[in-house]
Parts: structure tokens; C-alpha cells; sequence
């Protein structure tokens, strides 16, 4: 055991404060990583606040860690020490399941997946606490390669908001000749426009504010709808292919439905705390669809991460102090990042 600095919600809707955590030994499948960033998830906000029910105190969130490996267990044999490594939203599943063994454990079927933080140790029961602390230590099968052709601070996102925007992109085929808009620039939204944009798509960005078309385009999208501006929407009624909706608010679904041409496909991302609204008939006069996505599993967070190192792309980020945090949050809330926190977690020395 080994005791490390973090910062913890004590209880739902209290600031979060410093805190001092006991991390396992290495086992001979574990890996010891010295954490260097760790991205600032919405989700970590729904946590810490228990919106969406169950949350664990006292809670170390992060999920989006990049870090170098300090100790490898006896059987490790893709890392060894000095190694860069990534730790996304899960740390253990079943593995037995139909859906672990075809490498899509965020869903698996019997235990679910353990949460790399808020969840509990398969075996122990244990909690788990994640990345806003200055290490961690995790099976090697649940741990990510990370390129050192990339800025690490930028890459510390790509371990959720970038996996959760490319998984549902690579499961639908998104390539050239498609035409997909992505509701939202925030920290789902702006990975959403790279890759799409990557992957030869044509990008189209709905957003309430004017102000970010500018951005929209500098990210790679190549149309801007305002979609306050009914004009503006009627232009592109049955137009798209896709839409990847990343907002977690509220939203007139039937109005962004009616932009899918027939049988195209809306994919939910971002999870509000209500339940959306929609009738049948936007959906069963042209044969639309709307799924949802979560995350990816490891092979396929792998195989992102390596997209990304191939084609240079990282999240655009804010990088903070760990003091800084409860004003980030504060932030987030009035969407006043661009477009990720990320902890230097060097200030928790």
C-alpha cells in the first residue's frame, strides 16, 4: 500500500478538498502509473453532485489520466517502467461476458464495468478513486499506450471525450460522402468536429451561440447553423446523415430529429437529468433512428489514441491547478472553457 495526495468531494454538493488515499500494491498484472494530467470531466460534475444517483463518498473523481509508469507486477508484458500510459473510465469488468470477450466491456453484462473512479473493486468491494490524485495503479489489460508524439496535457480528454465522440463515428461507418452535424461545442463536441472532419465526413456544427462559428470552422467543420435562427434550421431539414447530439441539457428533440434525412441516425451522447421528449412520428415518417454510445472499450480507446497520434489530433484545453478546481467547476457550468480543464497534477506536491 501507498498513501497518495488527492482532492475529494466529502458529500454530494461540497466543494471538493484535499484528501489522502491508500493505492494498492502492484499485483503481477498491475500497473503503477505516476499521474502527470488528468482531464475535468462533465461527468465528474454529475458525480460529485449525485444527479445521477449512487454516487460513493468520499469521491476522488477523474477519469482522463495520463501519467508514466513507476512499477509493473511480475506478469505485465506491454509496459515496463518509464513507459506513457492512459487510464480511461473503467479499471476491471466481468471479462467473461459476450461483451467483454468481443472487446466492448463498457458494456459488460454481469458486473458491469467498474468505474475508474465511484465505482467498487471487483473482488474487494473496495471504492474506487480516480485521477485527480498523484497515482494509481491498474490491471495492465484496463491500462492505454500513449504516443510521446503528443502534448500529454492535450491527450489527458482523448480518454473519454475523445473515445466517447470516435467510438459511435467508427460503429456507423462515418466516412467520405457523409454528412454529419454535431450539436454542441463544448468538451464532446469539439473532438466530435476533428474526427468527423478526420475521418472525410462534411461537418456541420448546431450551436445557440453565433459566436463560435469562427471556432466550429478553425476545428475543422465546414458549416455553421444557428439554431435559434429558424432560417437557418430550415435549410437543412433532411439533410444530415448523422447528428451526434453531445449536449446533456434539454433540448426540442422533434427540432433536431427533422434534420436527419430518411433513415439517418441521431446518437445521444450527453445525458440530461430529465428524460427526452420525442414523438413516434418524427421517426417512423422517414425511418429515422436515435441510439446511443457509450465510451469504447479498451481495444477501440486503443486504436483512437493511435488514430490521433497518426493524425495529430489532441483536445485544445485549459490547463489548472488542482486548488483551481471547485472555480472550474463554477465555470463549466456557464460553459466559460475552451474546451477541456486538465489538472497539472504536479500541484498536488
Amino acid at each position: 500500500m501507498s498513501t497518495t495526495k488527492a482532492y475529494a468531494a466529502p458529500a454530494a454538493n461540497i466543494p471538493l478538498e484535499p484528501f489522502s488515499l491508500e493505492r494498492r500494491a502492484p499485483g503481477a498484472h498491475d500497473v503503477q502509473i505516476e499521474i502527470l494530467f488528468c482531464g475535468v470531466c462533465h461527468s465528474d460534475l454529475h458525480q460529485i453532485r449525485d444527479e445521477w444517483g449512487g454516487s460513493i463518498f468520499p469521491m476522488v473523481p477523474g477519469h482522463e489520466i495520463v501519467g508514466r509508469v513507476t512499477a509493473v507486477g511480475d506478469h505485465v508484458s506491454k509496459f515496463k517502467v518509464g513507459d506513457l500510459a492512459g487510464v480511461g473510465c473503467m479499471v476491471d469488468s466481468c471479462r467473461e461476458c459476450t461483451s467483454c470477450q468481443e472487446g466492448l466491456e463498457q458494456y459488460c453484462e454481469t458486473t458491469g464495468f467498474v468505474g475508474t473512479y465511484n465505482g467498487r473493486e471487483n473482488g474487494t468491494g473496495q471504492p474506487t478513486y480516480g485521477g485527480y490524485s498523484q497515482q494509481i495503479v491498474v490491471d495492465e489489460k484496463y491500462t492505454l499506450k500513449v504516443s510521446d508524439k503528443l502534448d500529454l496535457a492535450r491527450v489527458a480528454p482523448l480518454l473519454c471525450a475523445g473515445i466517447t465522440t470516435y467510438s459511435p463515428l467508427r460503429e456507423w461507418k462515418v466516412g467520405p460522402g457523409h454528412r454529419v452535424a454535431v450539436m454542441g461545442l463544448g468538451g464532446l463536441g469539439h473532438m466530435a468536429v476533428k474526427f468527423a472532419a478526420a475521418l472525410g465526413a462534411e461537418v456541420t456544427v448546431l450551436s445557440t451561440s453565433p459566436s463560435k462559428e469562427a471556432d466550429a470552422k478553425a476545428l475543422g467543420a465546414h458549416k455553421f447553423i444557428v439554431t435559434k435562427e429558424k432560417e437557418q434550421m430550415d435549410s437543412v431539414n433532411n439533410y444530415f446523415d448523422f447528428i451526434i447530439n453531445t449536449i446533456s441539457a434539454q433540448v426540442d428533440m422533434a427540432a433536431y430529429v427533422n434534420l436527419l434525412r430518411r433513415e439517418g441516425t441521431m446518437i445521444l451522447l450527453g445525458v440530461p437529468t430529465e428524460a427526452p421528449q420525442l414523438h413516434a412520428f418524427n421517426l417512423i415518417a422517414k425511418r429515422r433512428r436515435v441510439a446511443g454510445s457509450l465510451i469504447g472499450g479498451i481495444a477501440e480507446t486503443q486504436e483512437m489514441l493511435d488514430f490521433c497520434a497518426e493524425h495529430n489530433i489532441m483536445s485544445d484545453i485549459e490547463v489548472i491547478k488542482i486548488e483551481d478546481i471547485n472555480e472550474a467547476y463554477e465555470r463549466m457550468l456557464k460553459g466559460d472553457v475552451k474546451y477541456r480543464f486538465v489538472i497539472d497534477t504536479a500541484s498536488l506536491n
